[in-house]
């Protein structure tokens, strides 16, 4: 077999040249657009994994905020139960302090109120009872007493202090004819010369007497001249021991002042 030698350089050549001409024409665009779309490739993984840790970044930031949000709104409430239960135990101390001070005046009312009735009670137990005396001394009246009356009363005349006799005997000077007897029965004859005498030597001066009845003296008689007046009676009395009653009772039913 003859080799054509020529012909094996010929095509040797035109191999290099057609291995040159694509290398220059052919591979190198292929090569330089797959080396950009590597570089662009790699720049966008650079880029992805920028994003993905700016995401991370973001993702963490955002879990944070969301506990520190959690923790503030966990701290936010406790605040807000303690002051509502603060505000709670206020309201209650007001409520009972204001329950207290309600049942205080409605006792202190009450008590009063009881303390008045039971004044009121004993008052018009006095009255009535001091009625119910007068009454039947009035019906019991006798002669007797009434005799005994006009001796009491003469006797009271006898036994009046210097003060009273002067200030009846000044009463009589401009009129020595004013002078009024009253009492509680007619009084006999007997009678009415005894009171006239005693008002006489009393006075040291004859003097004539006006006699009147007053039944409400009860047993009872009463000198009287120009608005000046001596008396003795059992209504008298029986006055005298109902202001003495009423006023102890008063003293009595005095409520203690109360403690601060």
């Amino acid at each position: 077999m003859n080799i054509n030698w020529f012909t094996v350089i010929a095509q040797v050549i035109n191999f290099l040249v057609l291995v040159w001409l694509l290398k220059k024409f052919l591979y190198k665009p292929i090569l330089n657009a797959v080396n950009e779309r590597e570089k662009k490739i790699s720049e966008e993984l650079k880029d992805a994994d920028a994003q993905k840790t700016e995401a991370q970044k973001e993702q963490d930031d955002f879990k944070k905020k969301n506990e520190d949000f959690e923790n503030q709104k966990k701290d936010l409430l406790a605040k807000a139960v303690e002051d509502a239960n603060a505000k709670k135990q206020q309201l209650i101390a007001a409520a009972k302090t204001e329950a207290n001070d309600l049942s205080s005046s409605m006792e202190k009312v009450f008590k009063e109120q009881q303390h008045q009735n039971e004044k009121d009670l004993a008052q018009n137990t006095h009255e009535q009872v001091f009625a119910i005396v007068r009454k039947a001394l009035t019906e019991i009246a006798s002669v007797r007493l009434e005799v005994q009356s006009v001796d009491a009363f003469i006797k009271h005349l006898s036994m009046a202090k210097d003060e009273e006799k002067q200030h009846f005997r000044e009463a009589l000077k401009t009129d020595t004819k004013a002078i009024l007897v009253k009492s509680a029965f007619d009084l006999p004859e007997k009678e009415k010369a005894d009171i006239a005498n005693a008002v006489n030597e009393l006075l040291s001066i004859k003097t004539e007497l006006q006699f009147k009845t007053a039944p409400e003296l009860i047993s009872g008689i009463e000198l009287s001249a120009n608005g000046y007046k001596m008396s003795w009676s059992l209504s008298e009395y029986l006055t005298e021991l109902q202001k003495h009653i009423s006023s102890e009772a008063k003293e009595k039913s005095t409520p203690p002042p109360e403690k601060k």
